[in-house]
């Protein structure tokens, strides 16, 4: 009897977990037709081996989405594979968006959608490979490589800003980041920021004032006004670049809390009042 059990109940999860891929598939369906036919579809099996059938020695990183691998194409092209676990509607949400949102954006301020993979057993994005780790590892790492000096500083932050300014501003639509920090802010070989991550993005008209919107992003670089009243507007990516400049002058994350002082944006506007 105890065996039938823990048949019915393997042959239950089996189901489960194949009902639930049929359905991301699904979801997917729409977009598969579109990138299957342009260049912009690469083979499960060709992102597999460009990065070592995703051997631990190439995995860069790992996000609340899914882990970054580098990999090497066929034609010596050095890539970031992202490799998505979806697990709720939401992951499924976040590769539309982020495929849909920058796959034909180009700005030496933004990190480069190459292509996407959905037809194997796992959904992949594929973007250009930023050699130099992401900004908050040269921040906030005990063992750092490099120290930033005031000049990169500088310059991350002016690079920074030009970024979100082009996804402000320099297209037919608006493009609200939702998620600007130091961890996806990418440095390149000539410390050079790139602003990645778009999964939490969000489009709208030129013409509209603002995006009525789920309450999305990073605890610490959210703007008030956005987590009151759920109101989405520029203001919102604006507010977490304010923080992160604090971050990049201070060395501090915005979200460490210091007994004495409070976090990072108490010990700001209390040295402001004092004034």
């Amino acid at each position: 009897m105890a065996f039938i059990m823990v048949v019915a109940f393997a042959g239950y999860g089996c189901r489960k977990k194949t009902l639930k891929r049929k359905e991301e598939q699904r979801n997917l369906g729409a977009i598969s037709i579109t990138y299957n036919r342009s260049n912009l579809n690469f083979k499960y099996e060709t992102l597999e081996k460009a990065t070592n059938y995703f051997d631990a020695h190439t995995k860069l990183g790992q996000g609340g989405a899914g882990s970054v691998y580098k990999g090497t194409l066929g034609d010596g092209r050095v890539v970031a594979v992202k490799r998505l676990f979806f697990n709720t509607r939401q992951w499924v949400d976040e590769f539309f968006n982020e495929v849909n949102l920058i796959s034909g954006i180009e700005h030496k301020n933004l990190v480069k959608l190459l292509g996407c993979s959905i037809e194997g057993p796992e959904s992949l994005l594929v973007y250009e490979f930023v050699p130099n780790n992401s900004l908050d590892h040269y921040l906030f790492d005990n063992n750092k490589d490099k120290i930033l000096t005031w000049r990169e500083r500088f310059n991350i932050v002016v690079g920074a800003a030009e970024g979100i300014a082009f996804l402000h501003e320099g297209m037919t639509i608006r493009i609200i980041h939702r998620d600007i920090k130091t961890s996806n802010i990418l440095l390149d070989e000539n410390v050079c920021p790139k602003i990645a991550d778009f999964g939490l993005a969000r489009c709208f008209a030129t013409d509209k004032t603002h995006l009525s919107t789920g309450i999305a992003g990073t605890r610490g670089y959210m703007a008030p006004e956005y987590l009151v009243k759920g109101q989405l507007t520029e203001k919102a990516d604006v507010y977490s670049f304010g923080v992160l400049i604090l971050e990049i002058i201070s060395g501090r994350k915005s979200n460490a809390f210091v007994e004495e002082s409070g976090s990072l944006l108490q010990t700001v506007w209390g040295l402001f009042r004092s004034d």
